[in-house]
């Protein structure tokens, strides 16, 4: 997942919350989601994707976050979540296609 600053926010590396095993790291110019050392709960993925779209519905430090379909499959499916990884039907979402999704499955 790729992390898009907002225009008040120079950097925004480390854990959100420890308990998701995830973290946001800088690579170049940008800023990724990377899974702990430590390993993370199985839904874990999932909601630190979710974090990341509320982080953004409210712009202070984040803009936008762009997840492949792709990783957001694997994090549904992690999350035991079938029938949403099912539908999925974008080359890429955004933070408000991710809450959109949340909403429409109740996730």
């Amino acid at each position: 997942m790729k992390v898009i600053l907002s225009d008040m926010c120079i950097s925004l590396v480390g854990m959100l919350k420890p308990e998701l095993g995830y973290y946001l790291r800088k690579k170049g110019n940008s800023f990724f989601s990377q899974r702990s050392a430590q390993g993370a709960p199985p839904d874990g993925h999932l909601r630190f994707i979710f974090l990341c779209a509320e982080m953004a519905k409210n712009g202070l430090y984040i803009k936008d976050i762009e997840v492949s379909r792709k990783e957001l499959r694997s994090a549904l499916r992690e999350a035991r979540l079938f029938i949403a990884a099912r539908q999925l039907k974008l080359e890429t979402y955004h933070a408000r296609d991710i809450l959109n999704l949340k909403t429409t499955f109740g996730l």
